[in-house]
């Protein structure tokens, strides 16, 4: 629900699926990383600098100190901002794989239209945006890495020696006495390992840094998540006309209640890019009011549909309705899992809810009876079979499927949008009887004749804004109608 929300009805998060599989897995490596790059160097300085300090003097460790964090904030200001580019090349990574996904979800119609030139156009551009910007880090990472190691091994190397040459020129207070030579080699041996930690804390400031970058776009991702679920979206509207009285309304809020009826109340409908479809909807459907809705296309049926699943929020007024497992939607090409024949019948229930309410596979057997498709049974492996169902069956026993679905789950509402429209007649009568007979209150979304005779109620949208929810006589629109 909260990736449908923010891929639908939110425009601040571009490619979530790339944050979601890529980015996280980049943050919690670079994350797990930072500990073993961080914990030993400073424990080694820590330990190393105490010793030297006894060695050289305190003064003569402080003052080197001093000339190493100003040198260290000099390299800190030429870095550059690795945490940006590490943000902006996982952005152009995301854009360059939902390339790749688009072209796989519409190859159908790119291959009908011969589009494959155009399509290459698009991925090399991406492609290419995505390259030039890698390259770009690439190169700034070379030119700091040579200023990185020309500070860390020459010149602090030299403040080092000159720091090691101290005790063997001048009297060092409480100094254990040593020759020369021993003294200068062993606080050689305790600065290189000092300075060996330092630099590994200056190199890890680069990780530090593309670690901000990761978490920059993981913390938005979350932020996004919690603004949706406390039901804030930010979307732009895109609509050309009542564009401010459009955003007033999207702004809005409304209230959702619990009831067994479904009732609307001055309820916005909206439509995806911000236009508002109907400005205040009210009509009520109470069990056994078997409603036909019917309008042109981008009129609000879907949008009305979205908001009675949950998936849309209501922008004003207040909605009263069912709780969401008690309202069955059946689109005109319904959805088949990955999974045995089975689950395609009692989606989205498991076997254990299954047998939970007391439904045996003879049971099924007689509700794909009812749709007359008993016999996709006979197939090897029988309830267990498992294929890409979507492939396997044709539209018209797609949808005999998603009638068995209804069926089996006996909801008290089922919104049916032109689930029909590939099966005959006589399977449509049956389907229609059968539901009816199970108590379930049809809300059907179809221009078909034939459909009129099951349903009491008619709200008819007209496209511009209005509406009408009235008793349905059949008989007479027919008359009428002829």
């Amino acid at each position: 629900m909260t990736f449908y929300a923010i891929s639908a009805l939110d425009d601040r998060v571009k490619n979530p699926d790339q944050l979601i599989t890529v980015d996280v897995s980049r943050f919690s490596d670079s994350l797990a990383e930072l500990y073993s790059n961080l914990a030993k160097p400073v424990l080694d300085m820590a330990i190393y600098n105490y010793s030297l300090s006894k060695s050289v003097g305190g003064e003569g460790l402080f003052i080197m100190s001093l000339l190493v964090q100003l040198s260290a904030n000099v390299m800190r200001a030429l870095t550059p901002p690795f945490g940006k580019y590490v943000a902006d090349e996982a952005r152009l990574e995301g854009e360059f794989r939902f390339l790749h996904s688009r072209l796989i979800d519409y190859s159908e119609e790119i291959a009908l239209y011969h589009g494959h030139e155009a399509e290459k156009d698009t991925l090399d551009k991406g492609y290419f945006t995505l390259i030039k910007h890698v390259n770009r880090i690439l190169r700034r990472r070379l030119y700091h890495g040579f200023m990185e190691d020309f500070v860390i091994k020459y010149f602090w190397g030299a403040l080092g020696l000159i720091l090691c040459s101290i005790p063997v020129f001048f009297k060092i207070p409480g100094q254990i006495t040593q020759t020369m030579g021993d003294r200068f080699v062993t606080n050689r041996r305790m600065l290189l390992s000092s300075s060996d930690a330092f630099g590994r804390l200056m190199f890890s400031y680069k990780e530090i840094s593309e670690l901000a970058g990761y978490t920059a776009r993981v913390s938005s991702l979350l932020e996004v998540m919690d603004d949706l679920l406390a039901g804030r979206f930010e979307k732009k509207l895109v609509s050309s006309a009542s564009t401010e009285e459009n955003a007033a309304v999207l702004s809005g809020r409304g209230e959702v209640e619990e009831s067994d009826s479904i009732e609307f109340t001055d309820v916005p409908i909206v439509s995806p890019n911000g236009d508002v479809l109907v400005r205040k909807l009210s009509f009520t459907v109470h069990p056994g009011d078997h409603l036909l809705i019917v309008g042109p296309n981008g009129c609000g049926k879907s949008s009305l549909f979205r908001i009675l699943g949950g998936l849309w929020p209501v922008y004003g007024g207040k909605v009263k309705k069912p709780r969401f497992d008690e309202i069955f939607y059946i689109p005109q090409r319904p959805y088949l899992s990955r999974g045995t024949l089975r689950q395609q019948v009692i989606y989205p229930d498991g076997l254990r809810e299954m047998r939970a309410k007391g439904v045996t596979d003879d049971d099924l057997y007689d509700i794909l009876s009812i749709v007359e498709i008993a016999s996709v049974v006979d197939r090897p492996n029988g309830w267990d079979a498992e294929e890409e169902w979507r492939d396997v069956l044709s539209g018209g026993l797609q949808q005999r499927i998603a009638m068995a679905r209804l069926f089996y789950h006996r909801p008290k509402f089922a919104i049916l949008d032109e689930c029909t429209s590939s099966v005959t007649m006589e399977i449509e009568r049956v389907m229609y009887e059968t539901a009816k007979r199970l108590g379930t209150t049809l809300m059907t979304v179809s221009h078909r004749r034939s459909l009129w005779k099951y349903h009491k109620k008619i709200l008819q949208f007209d496209g511009q804004g209005g509406y009408i929810f009235t008793g349905l006589d059949w008989e007479r629109r027919l008359k009428l109608e002829e």
